[in-house]
């Protein structure tokens, strides 16, 4: 089982004492990465819940590499992270935000300062408490209380370890550990008082100098702290305890002293960084990031520090200068639908992104991301390949309207074609808009995706609302919300590269100008399955003529696939969705269930197939259903084709929103099986071996019967093997068939029955 994707930046990562490691929270791990290759080198895995702290003890020599971590599993862990080796755990029973270790110079005893979240009280609106913990004494106490708020805060604590404080609204609430670092006194706090709602501080290496930034965009200077209680208004007696200085025009959200504490770097949201020289008050702007920042720490080296940006990447920066030495690179997340979009496309039943795209071959998926771009990741390695902008726009705060939205991705089976859609409103007005649709061929030597050809307006002013790409030729089809598809061709000349080929319109088609909603090719390319909203048809498309109408859904298909054993999938949202199995020799419905489907996923030349369920919450919550699921949200189905019982199942988080696929393994015989939830989490394994996502071996009859209506049907006589000659009517009237085709099928229908009347009545013959 292999599993990535994860989270980033939920937490501020730690430096090691030498410099040469970085450490990263990555959702129930800490991921362990080197600062020279930005690969990961191992990981520590025992927490049984998001990681939310990650600290480097700086007490031992450098011959030991100890960290600390907690968890929201309540649990504190030291660990030996060269090993990597998990040496001891405390257990404090409650969800741990943050924590702080006091180093031994300052404290005797083995003294954690956490930030927990306590609902034992019923009477109190302050869940979140900050808590004194002796890890000594065996068994744990609960631990002294030192300060309730009404949310659990992280803790900062300083260089020095002397400080560590918290911000409340408009405060920092600040303890000098020092007078607490034996067992029987408590820390001396002191509260530095503001004006306006604090977002972030940072202590000064080696005086007691406190930096704080506020929602306004100003930084604000306090002297001599823990003397007392301070405030941002200067006083006559004390014109110098507070300084401001005022530059950004947005709130704060990083803040850092340089290590030998002559500077301090201040960043925004924008992803804008200004360096403050304190002496002299001067500042300098820095080259922007890009993204919004998050975190900004230093290491044990003065020439690096790394600052985390929103888009879950860690960037690694040579000092003073701010240059980006290499990044980590985590999937980038997925950005959220504007509303202008949703009135644009108008029809509310079609699905209006598909953001996701694996391409089976390789186990490289595409993620189309923020700021109109799609990252190539490759599964197997957890790392980023390369980045491609699909449409040029500067990075811009969650506030700006945006008008421009990347719509759908496909990648080739084999990774050597991209396609992309997107659309590009004008100023304030959503009404109308310039939909592209792009082709894009891989360049090996950059490892990235090199344009090859641009379509705008391909279905005049309709939205592109899905792409399906030919696995055995270079040939595409895009459907929209206006009721046809399009069908397109790559004319590359044997003399061209494929940097220089051109993709040109096939043809075009449609049924009873019904609004198409999905569409698929067969696994070996030679037949087309289109929607059009409840109907199924299947189409040449080399000849661009409607072979069948296979039939018809209760609701609206948005999702079909092939499978190699003759079964056509098809998956139907609505009020009654339904996933459908249709039987492609018969051209009937085999069985269906009443499901909500997000996704589909086919293997060639195999009946098996998989299918991503998610669970109504009104589902989940019925007490009976509560032990099966666990908490989750969804499931995986694997089926064999021929029959409505799953060959197994599994439970799964984040199902909403999700992709299903399968990808071939080189070290394996079968391909696995990949799963990636909304939040672009994902993992593969094998779905016929004996390894178990999350939960598995779920009695299929109780599971069914809980989220779902079987109606599982029995084999009727389809319209096509009836009527054979109605559907040689349904195309365009450009591709009439021959009348002698027509005629035949026509009078053998009419006919038959005759036939067979009058040889029954012919007597039998006997030989004499």
């Amino acid at each position: 089982m292999i599993r990535g994707g994860r989270n980033n930046i939920t937490s501020a990562p730690a430096f090691s004492k030498d410099a040469k490691k970085l450490l990263l929270c990555t959702a129930n791990t800490v991921s362990v990465y080197s600062v020279a290759t930005g690969l990961k080198i191992t990981s520590l895995q025992d927490h049984t819940a998001p990681v939310t702290t990650v600290f480097v003890d700086p007490s031992h020599d450098e011959t030991y590499s100890y960290c600390w971590t907690s968890s929201l599993d309540g649990k504190i862990r030291i660990w030996e992270f060269s090993e990597p080796k998990l040496l001891k755990t405390f257990d404090t029973h409650l969800p741990i935000h943050s924590l702080v270790m006091i180093p031994s110079h300052v404290s005797h005893s083995v003294i954690a300062y956490v930030s927990v979240e306590d609902y034992s009280s019923v009477s109190s609106d302050l869940f979140g408490q900050i808590r004194r913990y002796d890890l000594t004494e065996e068994p744990l106490p609960s631990g002294d209380i030192l300060k309730e708020m009404e949310e659990p805060k992280s803790i900062v604590l300083s260089p020095s370890g002397e400080f560590f404080g918290v911000c409340h609204n408009c405060n920092i609430h600040i303890w000098n550990v020092s007078l607490g670092a034996s067992e029987h006194l408590m820390p001396k706090e002191t509260t530095l008082h503001h004006t306006e709602l604090i977002t972030v501080f940072a202590f000064h290496p080696n005086k007691r100098i406190l930096a704080a930034g506020d929602v306004k965009g100003r930084v604000l200077i306090w002297k001599d702290i823990g003397n007392g209680e301070l405030t941002s208004v200067k006083s006559e007696d004390d014109p110098e305890s507070c300084t401001a200085f005022n530059w950004h025009s947005a709130e704060v959200t990083v803040l850092n002293f340089s290590s030998d504490g002559a500077l301090l770097y201040s960043g925004v949201k924008e992803g804008v960084f200004v360096v403050w020289e304190l002496d002299t008050r001067k500042k300098q702007l820095l080259p922007k990031i890009g993204s919004p920042l998050l975190y900004f720490i230093s290491s044990s080296d003065p020439t690096l520090s790394s600052v985390i940006c929103a888009d879950n990447q860690i960037h690694l920066l040579k000092m003073p200068s701010m240059e980006i030495l290499r990044t980590i690179s985590g999937i980038k997340p997925r950005r959220s639908e504007r509303h202008g979009f949703i009135c644009y496309v108008k029809t509310r039943d079609i699905c209006l992104t598909r953001t996701v795209s694996i391409d089976r071959s390789s186990g490289i998926a595409a993620f189309c991301t923020a700021n109109h771009r799609v990252q190539l990741y490759n599964l197997f390695s957890d790392h980023e390949i390369s980045e491609v902008q699909i449409c040029e726009r500067n990075h811009h705060p969650d506030g700006d309207e945006s008008r421009v939205l990347v719509t759908a991705v496909a990648l080739s089976r084999n990774g050597s074609v991209m396609t992309t859609a997107d659309a590009r409103f004008a100023a304030s007005n959503f009404s109308e808009g310039l939909v592209s649709l792009k082709f894009w061929v891989f360049v090996p030597d950059s490892k990235t995706f090199s344009l090859s050809t641009v379509i705008n307006q391909p279905h005049r002013e309709a939205a592109i609302t899905a792409i399906a790409l030919n696995p055995a030729r270079s040939m595409a089809v895009s459907i929209s919300s206006a009721g046809d598809f399009k069908i397109w061709v790559c004319n590359s000349d044997k003399n061209l590269t494929p940097e220089d080929s051109n993709w040109i319109c096939h043809g075009d088609g449609s049924y009873k100008r019904t609004p198409i909603t999905a569409a698929v090719f067969s696994g070996d390319g030679s037949c087309l399955a289109i929607a059009a909203k409840t109907v199924i048809t299947i189409w040449h498309p080399l000849r661009n003529e409607l072979l069948y109408v296979v039939g018809k859904a209760n609701a609206t298909i948005m999702e079909l696939s092939f499978t190699g054993g003759g079964f056509l999938i098809a998956a139907s949202h609505g009020s009654t969705p339904h996933l459908s199995v249709w039987d492609l020799m018969t051209f009937c419905l085999s069985w269906s269930y009443r499901l909500h489907i997000e996704a589909i996923a086919t293997e060639v030349g195999s009946p098996y197939f998989a299918v991503l369920t998610w669970l109504p919450e009104s589902d989940r919550l019925v007490k009976s259903n509560e032990q099966m699921f666990c908490g989750k949200d969804g499931a995986i189905l694997l089926f064999d084709g021929s029959g409505p019982k799953p060959v197994a199942i599994w439970t799964v988080m984040k199902a909403r929103g999700g992709t299903l696929s399968f990808v071939e393994d080189g070290k394996k015989s079968q391909p696995l099986l990949a799963y990636v939830n909304r939040s672009h989490e994902y993992v593969l394994f094998d779905p016929y071996g004996d390894e178990k996502l999350e939960t598995s071996a779920i009695d299929y009859e109780v599971f069914l019967a809980a989220i779902s209506k079987k109606t599982k049907r029995s084999r009727k006589k389809a319209l096509m093997s009836e009527k054979p000659w109605e559907t040689k009517f349904c195309g365009s009237t450009l591709n009439f068939p021959p009348f002698p085709d027509v005629c035949a099928a026509f009078f053998s229908s009419r006919m038959q029955k005759k036939v067979c009347e009058r040889a029954e009545r012919q007597p039998e013959r006997h030989s004499s």
